[in-house]
């Protein structure tokens, strides 16, 4: 039995609360980069990074954007024996120096993920800073990492599921 925590409407209502939040705090936007993380971090910064231009009527291209796969920086290879993950893309296509990165997933739980983004973040340069956005903060943290920008808190140890109408064909949060 699954229990939703996120249905296509309130999915919706969250991605623009981020994006209200983070377009409060960043006004410079020749500083402002967004960055997601495989796969469905990458699904939902693109919907940032759309509301961000709305809210400041600016082109999308105006505000660089990429892609990091954190794979090869995992802590916990060794637990996949011979089922590798699959790696893919990571794209930084402009200078990261003197950008407030906004690094974006979709669950934050025991914050291993980010600290290995920033791992890969750091080998594209130094930016002025980093700043979190996940859409789901399930708590449970090993790593002292916490998020500037939450979609929603959902404490659980339950598995977080997100479906993105991009690679599922509707938007969806819930535990399994």
């Amino acid at each position: 039995m699954e229990e939703i925590i996120l249905d296509s409407k309130s999915f919706k209502n969250a991605i623009e609360k981020i994006s209200k939040e983070i377009f409060e705090k960043n006004k410079n936007l020749s500083e402002l980069a967004v960055v997601g993380i495989q796969n469905k971090g990458v699904f939902i910064a693109k919907r940032i990074l759309s509301e961000i231009a709305g809210l400041a009527k600016v082109p999308e291209a105006q505000i660089p954007f990429g892609t990091l796969d954190i794979t090869l920086y995992r802590d916990d290879l060794d637990d996949f024996g011979s089922d590798m993950p699959v790696i893919k893309d990571t794209v930084i296509a402009f200078d990261i120096s003197q950008k407030n990165i906004i690094l974006v997933d979709d669950v934050l739980y025991t914050g291993r993920t980010v600290r290995a983004a920033l791992d890969v973040l750091m080998d594209f340069g130094r930016p002025k800073s980093i700043q979190l956005a996940v859409l789901v903060d399930r708590g449970y943290r090993e790593l002292p990492i916490e998020a500037n920008y939450v979609g929603i808190k959902h404490l659980t140890k339950g598995k977080v599921k997100v479906q993105c109408k991009e690679a599922e064909g509707e938007d969806k949060v819930f535990i399994l």
